[in-house]
């Protein structure tokens, strides 16, 4: 089964479109290894605790690890944070796909990150952080603010609430990739607000789709392009009762 599955990730990979365009992501058979290896213990892990729904290797390797690819293109070099990391989604696959890269993966359970220790020393990944953080708490942090060159979230919250988690991590000058479905473009409108007091603005919307399973997603890409306010990130109490 290993071997099937890295070539079938190998050749979807080359089929993942980008902004209507193929053959854009390269997997090597190392990365394929590692990734297989990921998948089978994000699979015995998910049998003691709740990691994801999708329990196919087939969706992981579509649904989980091509749709973290596709944010590959549109980084900046330099430090890469995700917040809300969940079971690594994206930022574990962008760190295998960029093994040079330094990245924080950012999460409020205790118990996800363990996972993803566990992950990363099976896969011989060491430079790596793994922060047990709230992402409105670290925005307020020296050590984090303004520190990072890009921010990547996934399935984590609508997007004025993930806006001021986000932004003011970034470095001014930064990229935030907000991993989004196809109703992203409804929540842009909703977040003009946000973009505005959090000194930032859209960029481009990338779409990403895999025709041969008839999925589309798409990614916001938003600069930080002034300094954020101080006021925010806010408490979470008021960030989820009154969203920017």
């Amino acid at each position: 089964m290993r071997e099937e599955w890295i070539k079938t990730l190998q050749k979807k990979a080359q089929n993942l479109e980008i902004q209507g365009k193929k053959g854009q992501i390269e997997v090597t058979r190392e990365q394929g290894e590692k990734l297989y290896r990921y998948m089978e213990l994000l699979l015995e892990w998910n049998e003691k605790m709740n990691l994801t729904a999708l329990t196919d290797p087939g969706d992981i390797l579509s649904k989980h690890f091509l749709d973290s690819m596709a944010g590959l293109h549109f980084l900046p070099d330099g430090l890469l944070g995700d917040v809300g990391t969940g079971a690594g989604f994206p930022g574990l696959v962008l760190k295998i796909m960029e093994p040079e890269r330094p990245v924080i993966l950012m999460d409020a359970l205790q118990k996800r990150l363990t996972f993803l220790q566990a992950v990363c020393q099976d896969l011989g990944i060491s430079t790596i952080s793994i922060e047990h953080e709230r992402a409105e708490e670290a925005g307020q942090k020296e050590a984090y603010r303004g520190k990072w060159n890009a921010v990547v979230s996934r399935a984590v919250a609508p997007l004025p609430i993930l806006l001021e988690y986000c932004i003011p991590l970034l470095k001014e000058g930064g990229i935030f990739l907000a991993y989004k479905g196809p109703g992203l473009s409804q929540e842009l409108e909703d977040s003009s607000r946000a973009l505005s007091l959090l000194g930032c603005e859209v960029e481009n919307v990338y779409k990403v789709s895999l025709q041969e399973e008839g999925w589309e997603h798409q990614i916001g890409c938003i600069r930080k392009v002034k300094p954020t306010p101080a006021t925010y990130p806010r408490k979470q109490a008021k960030i989820k009762k009154s969203p920017l």
